[in-house]
């Protein structure tokens, strides 16, 4: 068997997400089903981690086996491409691996980007991708909160109800905030995250800069591990899974 690692690019826009769906199209199904058509054999791809409804990818990495070594890197590449350019979806690249290599297991940090236009007039060429926020945000105050997320927690609070992951502890290594213009990003750095954990955390930084909560209550809620005082999640469509590092 020859192992594969692919990176991929897509909108998340008309997708369920990533993960193989009862009902609905996915990422994961659609390319599943046009590298088995390619390959001439059936093909399972496995994901660096499930990007729900909405959310895009950068750099989403996925690895697969097929039997028999794929000669032409470029020109397989060029082939899939065709198949899913028109659904939204690149392959950007792709490289041997050992059988060693896991797309999940394997990743040392996953980078996460949100992005926020905070202006009067609704993105038009940015259309679903970012969240529009009218009211001014105070983006020393969303910095200072983000100071509150780093490091070693227990994430209780933003958790969704449907996540299952075993324990609510993860580590925040980074959270990088910059404004161009009327365009915020929010850059976080993690080796996991729990489901919808990124948005809860956006849409409590949301509150916070637009002074709904002041620091003191943003850390109670953080503290509290209870799901039902988080802001509600920050809109799928600003979210981009940027890229996983291994």
């Amino acid at each position: 068997m020859h192992r594969y690692q692919i990176l991929i690019e897509y909108v998340g826009t008309n997708f369920v997400g990533w993960q193989i769906q009862a009902k609905g199209k996915s990422i994961q199904k659609l390319i599943q089903t046009k590298l088995s058509k390619l390959l001439n054999e059936k093909i399972s791809i496995i994901g660096s981690g499930r990007t729900d409804s909405g959310v895009h990818a950068i750099e989403q990495s996925a690895h697969f086996n097929c039997k028999k070594k794929i000669q032409d890197l470029d020109k397989f590449i060029k082939s899939m491409n065709y198949f899913v350019n028109n659904e939204g979806i690149s392959i950007i690249n792709i490289k041997k691996k050992n059988s060693n290599f896991h797309a999940r297991f394997s990743a040392k940090q996953r980078i996460y980007k949100y992005i926020i236009f905070n202006r009067l007039s609704r993105p038009s060429i940015e259309s679903e991708r970012g969240w529009h926020v009218i009211k001014k945000l105070d983006i020393n105050l969303m910095k200072k909160g983000a100071k509150k997320l780093l490091g070693t927690k227990d994430f209780s609070t933003f958790r969704a109800s449907s996540c299952n992951a075993k324990s609510p502890i993860r580590t925040i290594k980074s959270i990088k905030i910059k404004l161009i213009k009327n365009r915020i990003e929010i850059q976080f750095k993690s080796q996991s995250f729990l489901q919808q954990q990124v948005r809860s955390m956006v849409g409590c930084l949301k509150y916070l800069s637009e002074k709904k909560w002041d620091l003191k209550k943003f850390e109670l809620i953080l503290k509290s591990k209870k799901r039902i005082l988080c802001a509600p999640p920050a809109p799928s469509h600003g979210l981009f899974l940027e890229k996983v590092i291994y």
